[in-house]
C-alpha cells in the first residue's frame, strides 16, 4: 500500500509536469485573452476541501467576472436554483460566467492550473472532485471516506457524466471508485478522460462550422 502510494505521488509529479511544458504556450494565450475581456485577476482561487478535510485553495483560470458570488446572491431564485442543481448552474443562464470563460469551461481550458495543485500535493491527477464545505453534507457518514484520498483534477464521476450527474448519483460514483482505487483504474480514468476532451472539441469545431454556414 504504501509502495503504490509513493507510485501514485511521482506519477503524479511526472505527469503534472510534462502537461505544464506543454501546454505553456497555451497557458500564456489564454493569460492574455483574460486580461483583454474583462477587469479582474487571471487565476480564480477558491477554498475546496482536500484529502482528511485539510483547506486548501484551487487554482483555474478565471471564467467569471469579479464579485461572481455576490452577483449570484443578488438574485434568490437563481441562487436558491443554484443550490438545488448540485451547486451549478446551466451557462446560459449564469450571470457571472465570462463570454471567454463560458468557452474555457466547454473544453476545460480553465481547469489547467490546477497541475500547479498536483506538484504542490494538494491534489492527484486522479481522484474524487474536491467539494466546497457546504457540499461535504451530501456525504453523510460516509465524510471520513470521501475524504481518505486526494481530490483530483479528473476522476470517475467525471468521466461517467460529470455535469449530467449530480447529488446524491454522484457520492455513490466517488464512493466507488475510492473504494476500488488503483493504479490501473487511474491509467483507464486518464484515458477516457482524453478521450471525452477530445469528443468535446470536435463537437465544438462542428458547431462553430455549423454556425458560420448559416451566418
Amino acid at each position: 500500500m504504501k509502495f503504490e502510494r509513493g507510485a501514485s505521488r511521482l506519477i503524479d509529479i511526472i505527469l503534472a509536469i510534462t502537461f505544464i511544458i506543454i501546454l505553456l504556450p497555451i497557458m500564456l494565450i489564454i493569460f492574455l485573452l483574460i486580461k483583454l475581456d474583462s477587469r479582474g485577476p487571471v487565476l480564480f482561487k477558491q477554498q475546496r476541501i482536500g484529502k482528511d478535510g485539510e483547506a486548501f485553495l484551487i487554482l483555474k483560470f478565471r471564467t467569471m467576472i469579479i464579485n461572481s458570488e455576490q452577483k449570484l446572491k443578488e438574485n434568490p431564485v437563481l441562487y436558491r436554483k443554484y443550490i438545488e442543481n448540485s451547486y451549478k448552474l446551466d451557462p446560459s443562464e449564469d450571470p457571472r460566467i465570462t463570454k471567454l470563460g463560458e468557452f474555457l469551461r466547454k473544453t476545460s481550458l480553465d481547469e489547467i492550473p490546477q497541475f500547479l495543485n498536483v506538484l504542490i500535493g494538494d491534489m492527484s491527477i486522479v481522484g474524487p472532485r474536491p467539494v466546497l464545505l457546504d457540499e461535504l453534507k451530501e456525504y453523510g457518514n460516509k465524510r471520513e471516506i470521501f475524504l481518505s484520498v486526494k481530490p483530483g483534477i479528473t476522476g470517475y464521476w467525471q468521466v461517467s457524466g460529470r455535469s449530467n450527474i449530480g447529488y446524491p448519483e454522484r457520492v455513490n460514483l466517488e464512493l466507488y471508485y475510492i473504494e476500488r482505487k488503483n493504479i490501473l483504474f487511474d491509467i483507464s480514468i486518464i484515458g477516457k478522460t482524453f478521450i471525452s476532451v477530445l469528443k468535446k472539441r470536435e463537437l465544438i469545431k462542428f458547431k462553430i462550422k455549423h454556425e458560420r454556414i448559416h451566418c
